[in-house]
């Protein structure tokens, strides 16, 4: 597939190097000279110096054969103009553009079919918040995604020495439930990512990732951690009043939360005081020791620091937790800090840019996929599908689907039936499925998810 990225950010660049890793036909368009000659170091992809927006370097990168026109400029007029530009010069089957200014997605009939007529809107900030959110309402959960239309929740959780799970068999995990709801599709044991079997053995200090149905995935860390009550995030102090600040805060204080927002630039906190209702908007320097023991961190329940320097948001949250804090979230993007915080005190990590990478891979995935979302810094794929007649998956039971080693399906759904499914399970066309999968095993899975030529 050929693909356009338009602007080599930090969203623009991974996305680069994700699909061009996979073997796609990258082109990508960035006006900075500078960031240009970084990337021909770092990344094998067709590079080209200019502005996303200008017909002739649309026509220079080759839109008229490409495939998808994927805009992450930071400038969402740009973003939209290049994919304007893409649909009157050539008509490109998929275009993707990140627009984070609010006026805009409050009118959300410009990106419709026919105006703009866009398959998808990126929106980083908002997609952590959203992420950062749906770990708060799990305690003691240090990931939570949503599947089948928030009818199954993944839920990742750190199994303690102390939890009676500690040295138990994977197939042994639904006898700790009561209606035995759980499945353990994924472990991440140091740098080791296991996609497990039933034999295998859980050990303290695990990540481990389950898929449960909603209402009992509230149950899974309190088992995992040993914790018979673990508090709510009902106290919480946000650092950073950007848009991923604002959403999180508008969001909370909406939930009857009682927020503290700290901010360093004094037009922002006047904004912030404007737009929330109850929040408390503080203008100050969130890692000024000093003002956070005056504002009691001692007595919050959630500490977040989602500003735009990350080492000052990873030291933030371990500063809080030193202080007295019960829980810490830190907004992170870099990788090899991504690896780490778990290990050094961090609770939990939230990355904008792998959340915005996630987004897209269900436009690139064969086979019908519905969504497509990574966990575990992209060691983990999870695809939503609908199972076509005639492919690999269909009319027998799982056991005997031939499944590579690296890939286990986490759910089946027959119409509102959602089922976690057993080795006797036998996928129907037309059933929704989940499956979880390493990145190695992707070409595989998607052979067995697409249609057989004899079928057409």
């Amino acid at each position: 597939m050929k693909i356009i990225i338009i602007g080599a950010g930090v969203v623009g660049r991974t996305i680069a190097k994700k699909f061009s890793d996979e073997g796609q036909d990258i082109v990508v368009i960035e006006k900075d000279e500078r960031i240009i000659k970084e990337l021909q170091e770092s990344l094998d992809v067709q590079l080209i110096q200019g502005s996303g927006s200008s017909p002739e370097v649309l026509a220079r990168a080759g839109i008229e054969q490409a495939e998808m026109v994927i805009a992450v400029t930071n400038s969402d007029e740009v973003n939209m103009v290049a994919c304007l530009i893409a649909e009157t010069q050539s008509r490109v089957p998929k275009k993707i553009a990140r627009i984070r200014n609010p006026d805009y997605l409050n009118y959300t009939e410009i990106f419709e079919r026919d105006y703009l007529d866009l398959d998808f809107i990126i929106n980083p900030e908002k997609v952590a918040a959203d992420r950062i959110l749906k770990i708060l309402d799990t305690p003691g959960a240090i990931d939570v995604m949503d599947f089948i239309d928030g009818k199954l929740k993944l839920v990742g959780v750190k199994l303690s020495p102390d939890s009676e799970l500690a040295g138990k068999k994977a197939r042994e995990l639904g006898a700790f439930f009561v209606n035995g709801n759980v499945i353990i599709i994924a472990i991440y044991r140091g740098s080791q990512t296991i996609i497990p079997q039933g034999k295998t053995v859980l050990e303290a200090g695990d990540l481990i990732f389950t898929i449960a149905h909603s209402r009992e995935a509230s149950s899974i860390p309190r088992l995992f951690n040993n914790i018979a009550n673990e508090k709510t995030a009902h106290k919480i102090m946000i650092i950073g009043g950007g848009d991923v600040g604002f959403f999180l805060a508008e969001a909370l204080e909406g939930k009857g939360h009682l927020i503290k927002i700290i901010e360093k630039n004094e037009a922002r906190c006047e904004f912030l005081a404007e737009k929330l209702d109850k929040a408390i908007v503080i203008s100050g320097d969130g890692t000024d020791q000093s003002l956070l023991k005056e504002e009691n961190i001692h007595d919050l329940d959630t500490f977040i620091a989602v500003t735009n320097d990350e080492e000052a948001n990873i030291l933030t949250s371990l500063l809080s937790k030193r202080l007295g804090a019960h829980r810490s979230v830190a907004l992170i993007d870099k990788p090899e800090y991504l690896s780490m915080v778990s290990t050094i005190g961090v609770d939990v990590a939230v990355s904008p840019r792998l959340a915005s990478v996630s987004d897209i891979l269900q436009f690139i995935r064969k086979g019908k996929v519905l969504a497509v979302k990574t966990l575990m810094e992209e060691r983990v794929e999870a695809m939503e599908t609908i199972a076509m007649e005639t492919s690999d998956i269909v009319g027998i039971p799982i056991k005997n689907i031939k499944f590579p080693m690296g890939a286990i399906i986490g759910a089946v759904v027959k119409g509102e039936e959602v089922i976690l499914p057993t080795g006797e399970t036998t996928i129907e066309a037309g059933d929704k499925v989940v499956i979880f999968t390493l990145p190695k095993t992707i070409p595989q899975v998607e052979k067995l998810l697409m249609v057989k030529p004899e079928f057409f």
